[in-house]
C-alpha cells in the first residue's frame, strides 16, 4: 500500500465532553455522532460531581447536548451555540 494512500485518511482525534452534574443519577452525551437518543454515549462521574466522555471523532462539527437524569442540558462552556428545531439550542464540538 502507497503511502498517498494514508493522505485521504482522516485522522480520528480523542475528545472529551465535561459536564458538572454532581447531583445527577445518570448523563449521557448525545449528538449528531450517535444519531441523537437512538446511541447515547454513556457519562462516568468523578469525585468532583464532574461527568465525562471521551469519544474517537473524526474532523469536522458535531452538535451535541446532554441528557442529565433524562433532561436535556447544554453545555455551558462550549463557545459556539447553533439553533436546532426544537427552539433551544445545541452546542457544537468543532474538531480539527
Amino acid at each position: 500500500m502507497s503511502k498517498h494512500h494514508h493522505k485521504n485518511h482522516k485522522t480520528k482525534k480523542q475528545e472529551t465532553f465535561l459536564i458538572k452534574a454532581p447531583a445527577a443519577e445518570s448523563v449521557q452525551l448525545v449528538g449528531s455522532f450517535s444519531q441523537w437518543q437512538e446511541r447515547p454515549i454513556p457519562m462516568e462521574k468523578d469525585v468532583d460531581g464532574i461527568w465525562r466522555a471521551t469519544i474517537e471523532m473524526e474532523p469536522g462539527e458535531y452538535p451535541y447536548r446532554f441528557l442529565v437524569d433524562g433532561q436535556w442540558q447544554d453545555d455551558v462552556e462550549c463557545p459556539v451555540h447553533l439553533p436546532n428545531p426544537f427552539g433551544t439550542r445545541d452546542a457544537v464540538r468543532q474538531v480539527v
